[in-house]
């Protein structure tokens, strides 16, 4: 379905900043003035705890990635108060983040810590960069980042806890059965329509885990 028959789908939409703030109301001032534009002490500490970062980021046509990145608590660096840098570690090779990149280098970050039920977000321009000491100080067992995606941070702010409260994403004894979820083998045949065998897909996903993580 494109763009034009799905708005036409729907006969009630919202297109104009004053029909929203006539639904929504507007932030009150604590919100709107906790938005800085560096990272600061608390900005820091955050990062330096959290193992998990989202990043959001757009091409040149304004078609959306958002990209999970994952590693050891701190594996991102605050480089100073207005630069961090992430480490690109063995993926899939389709570098979505970084093809954006080329073409548009505004990105979002949101920052999570397991249990901790705010967030951090995290925007700003971003470039590809592979200065040997930025990648040196991210090395893990002593293997070294063959890129890192460095964010010029234009704003950052802490995003209150009511949707952690409302999901209960960290309450183990709420999450939702994994039953009748698909396999990421059995999705791949799927949306690419392969050949092969579930168990041959999944080997080869075992193979790539076992081989490419440290």
């Amino acid at each position: 379905m494109d763009t034009k028959s799905a708005r036409n789908r729907f006969s009630d939409v919202i297109a104009s900043p004053e029909a929203l703030e006539a639904i929504l109301g507007r932030p009150n001032e604590r919100v709107a003035a906790k938005v800085i534009d560096c990272l600061d002490i608390h900005c820091r500490r955050f990062i330096a705890r959290s193992p998990f970062v989202l990043v959001g980021s757009s091409d040149a046509a304004g078609n959306i990635d958002m990209s999970p990145k994952g590693d050891p608590p701190g594996f991102v660096q605050v480089l100073d108060d207005n630069t961090l840098a992430i480490p690109e570690r063995p993926g899939n090779r389709r570098a979505d983040t970084f093809r954006n990149l080329i073409q548009n280098p505004r990105v979002g970050l949101i920052f999570l810590i397991p249990g901790k039920r705010e967030t951090l977000r995290v925007s700003g321009e971003a470039m590809i960069v592979r200065d040997a000491d930025v990648r040196q100080r991210m090395a893990i067992d002593g293997r070294v980042p063959e890129l890192a995606l460095v964010v010029l941070v234009r704003e950052a702010f802490f995003h209150c806890a009511k949707c952690m409260i409302r999901s209960h994403l960290w309450e183990q004894a709420q999450w939702p059965s994994l039953d009748g979820l698909p396999t990421l083998a059995e999705a791949t045949i799927a949306h690419a329509r392969l050949t092969h065998t579930v168990a041959e897909i999944q080997g080869f996903i075992d193979t790539d885990e076992r081989t490419r993580l440290y």
